[in-house]
This record gives structure tokens, C-alpha cells and sequence, in this order.
């Protein structure tokens, strides 16, 4: 079953960005919009600072107990990778 975590920020300019990472088949996929956009635009390779968003949502929700080590060790994982 797919489990999604959902965030909001904003951009440089003050609109308003909505980010939403999938955990499925034990892999992360993330797709981002803007307010003013229709579609979403989904990223084969995300942002460093979408990853660490994620790794930092993931932590906590890891701590209530809210997500699973698996979650949060493929996202480790991810945000190494991109470190490259």
C-alpha cells in the first residue's frame, strides 16, 4: 500500500510550492507543483533540498512511530546518492 507525506513551502518569489513524496515498492518518488500550475511535475532525480525536507519529515514521523525504518533508511540512502 502506498504511504504519501505531503509538505508546503514557499519559493523565492512568495508562491506557494506543494511537494508530495510516495513510498511505494519500496522505492520514493516525488512530484512537486506550484500554486498557479495544473500539473505536477514529477522528478527522476529530486532536488537536494526536496530530499532533505523529506529526510527531516521522515525523521520525525520515524520517532512517533509514523514511518518505518525502511522509509527512512531508502531516503538516507537517496540523499547520499545525490550528495554525488
Amino acid at each position: 500500500m502506498p504511504r504519501q507525506h505531503i509538505w508546503t513551502e514557499r519559493d523565492e518569489n512568495g508562491a506557494k510550492r506543494e511537494v508530495r513524496a510516495t513510498w511505494f515498492g519500496r522505492a520514493w518518488r516525488l512530484q512537486a507543483k506550484h500554486s498557479r500550475d495544473e500539473d505536477w511535475t514529477y522528478y527522476d532525480r529530486p532536488r537536494r533540498q526536496d530530499l532533505l525536507a523529506l529526510h527531516d519529515l521522515i525523521a520525525r514521523k520515524y520517532r512517533r512511530r509514523r514511518a518505518t525504518l525502511d522509509e527512512l533508511c531508502a531516503i538516507e540512502k537517496l540523499v547520499r546518492e545525490n550528495d554525488d
